[in-house]
């Protein structure tokens, strides 16, 4: 019984995406957490572009409930707004990349 309850339960964010900065080539990870598995409809984006499994960005679960995006050798037109979104759950965070200012 108490099981049925809890996937009658509306998943939520338990943890949520934290904005982070890192340099030209490096590499970018986000994660989430939701409250339990099962949330359909799971998509990452940047700057409202729909993200894909590939080289460059590696979307992972772990669990069901443990989401992860890594964006791979980043570069400058990479900085921006990357969200999560599961189902009716939205989370946010902004990407930084800075650049390599070498003696000039």
């Amino acid at each position: 019984l108490l099981s049925l309850c809890r996937a009658e339960e509306a998943a939520v964010i338990v943890s949520g995406l934290r904005s982070t900065d890192v340099f030209v080539g490096e590499s970018a990870t986000f994660t989430c957490e939701l409250s339990h598995p099962g949330v359909r409809n799971v998509q990452w984006w940047l700057d409202g572009t729909p993200l894909h499994n590939n080289l460059v960005t590696e979307i992972s679960e772990q669990d069901g409930r443990i989401h992860t995006l890594t964006l791979n050798d980043v570069a400058c037109h990479d900085s921006g707004t990357v969200t999560f979104r599961a189902g009716s759950l939205i989370s946010s965070a902004k990407l930084l990349v800075k650049g390599i200012s070498l003696l000039e």
